[in-house]
C-alpha cells in the first residue's frame, strides 16, 4: 500500500504517518512517525552552515545536504531522544506546518 505523498523535494518526504530523511545515514534513509515526535523548532543556522551531513555537536544530526551553505533555516526535531534529527528541506515552513500539524494529531 503507497502513502499519500504531502510534501517531497528529493531528500525530505512528508506522507500520511511520517517523515522520510533520505541520506541521514551513510547507508540510507531514516524514518520518523509523527506520533514519535515530541516538538520542531527552527534553528538558524550560523557556524553550522558548513556542516554539509552528521554531527558537530553530538546533539543535532544533520542529513547530507550539498545545499546547506545557501540555506538559512533548519528544522530541529525532537523526538525525546539525545540525537535530534536536523534537516534543512527547500520549503521549510510547508515541512515545519505538515510536522507541527501531524504531530500534535492523536487518535481517538
Amino acid at each position: 500500500m503507497t502513502q499519500h505523498v504531502l510534501y517531497d523535494d528529493g531528500e525530505i518526504v512528508c506522507d500520511e504517518t511520517g517523515l522520510l530523511i533520505k541520506r541521514y545515514y551513510p547507508w540510507g534513509s531514516k524514518r520518523v512517525l509523527y506520533s514519535s515526535i515530541k516538538s520542531v523548532r527552527r534553528l538558524p543556522i550560523k557556524i553550522r552552515r558548513w556542516r554539509i551531513w552528521g554531527t558537530g555537536d553530538f546533539r543535532h544530526w544533520w542529513n547530507l545536504d550539498p545545499n546547506r551553505t545557501k540555506r538559512e533555516v533548519a528544522l530541529e526535531i525532537d523526538t525525546g531522544n539525545w540525537i535530534r534529527p536536523t534537516i534543512t528541506p527547500d520549503d521549510v515552513d510547508a515541512v515545519e506546518r505538515t510536522l507541527k500539524e501531524r504531530s500534535t494529531r492523536r487518535a481517538p
